[in-house]
């Protein structure tokens, strides 16, 4: 039998300075949880005091900052009860042309990073009986698309990731689970809309309809509060019999 979470939860979110991030931070917030906000961008401070979190800066391509991290969420609250791995970043390019040194930053943030995290996140979990893991990967962690090599990589693999902890910590009240979004209307995407532009020759207005919206059925970018809402549901009581699943939120591009 598995325990129920103190209250309130302790939930570490990463990558919040914009975008996914920054929405999961005010949903949590919303719910009364106690959230460390990590983020490499020190402007997410003030998003995350605004929103009632506690912010730490941490540059998680640097295992120790990985771990660094964990702690300072349990030196200030004593316990940790969610691990959302978020952070992420991306650089368009054929595989011919891709920079060595970008290949490993991308894999080392959005694959090793999340590792680590959950590594470090597991005692706490384990023995309070309780833990909720959720990764945000995306539509191309079912899907390839060209120009993307690292992150496509790194995104299925976090696939992996997440059903390995779910398979290990199924007994101890431990569920993982990814989330798979098409494109969200975040920062991140906003720099993907112009680095496509160049990459295609195309404009920006073509790529939106013609790249990132053609496998869609429904026509336009999602908000990154309908992933928070998502990622607040895995995260909760409610959700404790879901593990080791992939959760698509692509406005049916994996339908066809």
């Amino acid at each position: 039998m598995t325990a129920t979470a103190p209250t309130p939860r302790v939930a570490l979110v990463t990558g919040t300075s914009s975008g996914i991030g920054e929405a999961v931070v005010r949903h949590f917030c919303e719910q009364g949880h106690q959230v460390l906000a990590v983020d490499f961008n020190p402007a997410g401070q003030e998003l995350a005091e605004r929103a009632g979190a506690v912010f730490f800066q941490a540059d998680l391509t640097d295992g120790a900052a990985c771990k660094a991290a964990v702690q300072e969420a349990l030196k200030r609250f004593g316990h940790l009860d969610i691990l959302v791995n978020n952070a992420g970043i991306q650089h368009v390019s054929s595989i011919e042309d891709f920079p060595e040194d970008q290949w490993r930053r991308i894999i080392d943030l959005m694959l090793t990073a999340p590792f680590l995290l959950t590594q470090a996140a597991w005692p706490s979990m384990r023995e309070g009986g309780w833990g909720r893991i959720v990764n945000v990967a995306s539509v191309h962690a079912q899907v390839a698309s060209p120009g993307k090599a690292a992150y496509i990589s790194a995104k299925h693999g976090m696939i992996g990731l997440t059903k390995t902890a779910a398979l290990e910590g199924g007994s101890q009240g431990i569920t993982a689970n990814a989330i798979c979004p098409a494109y969200v209307k975040t920062p991140l995407v906003d720099n993907q809309i112009a680095d496509q532009a160049r990459l295609h020759g195309m404009e920006e207005r073509e790529v939106i309809e013609q790249i990132m919206l053609k496998n869609a059925a429904v026509k336009r970018l999602i908000d990154p509060a309908e992933v928070a809402a998502l990622v607040g549901y895995l995260a909760s009581d409610a959700a404790g019999a879901v593990t080791g699943a992939s959760w698509n939120i692509d406005l049916g591009w994996t339908a066809q």
